[in-house]
């Protein structure tokens, strides 16, 4: 009796089994054994407030960059003659150095941060070397936006643009 008795629950069971696979079979699943718990507790850290609130303040007797879509700088230092200028970009503050270019345009660039910002006489534009994006573009002074041009080392160098300096220097006195 008592072999017929296991025999009958063996039979019941393999029989449901077969169905639940049948169905799962059916959905397009399959039935996987649960993994167990790892044996170690997984700790998961929070930020910390202090450095993700971290600001740099503006760096102070800079000039202000407002550029397409929104996007603003702040940069201190004279792009004519300074080898290092200071970019004050999404908080934090960027210590470029001077790159020689062959163009003409003016290039600061920390390849240490990535932030790479090209000066040419109509307008700024600011890079990142991490991603190989375009952080902001069509950036200007309020002069610039009135007409003038940039304050690049190619500019001041050049005779034409210091005669039109002089002369509006001395217009205006």
């Amino acid at each position: 009796m008592k072999k017929l008795l296991i025999a009958a629950v063996i039979g019941t069971l393999s029989s449901t089994m077969m169905l639940a696979a049948t169905d799962a079979a059916a959905q397009g699943t399959t039935t996987t054994a649960k993994k167990p718990a790892p044996k170690h507790k997984i700790i998961k850290r929070k930020a910390n407030p202090a450095k993700e609130a971290k600001v740099d303040p503006v760096p102070a007797g800079s000039e202000h960059w407002s550029c397409a879509e929104g996007m603003q700088f702040d940069l201190k230092g004279d792009m004519a003659r300074d080898q290092i200028v200071t970019v004050h970009w999404a908080n934090k503050n960027y210590n470029l150095p001077r790159q020689t270019t062959t163009t003409g345009a003016d290039r600061f660039h920390d390849a240490a941060t990535g932030l790479d910002l090209v000066v040419i006489p109509t307008k700024a534009m600011l890079f990142s070397d991490k991603d190989s994006s375009r952080l902001a573009d069509e950036c200007k002074t309020v002069a610039m936006q009135q007409g003038a041009m940039a304050p690049t080392q190619a500019n001041a160098l050049n005779p034409a643009n210091r005669a039109a300096e002089g002369a509006s220097g001395a217009a205006g006195q």
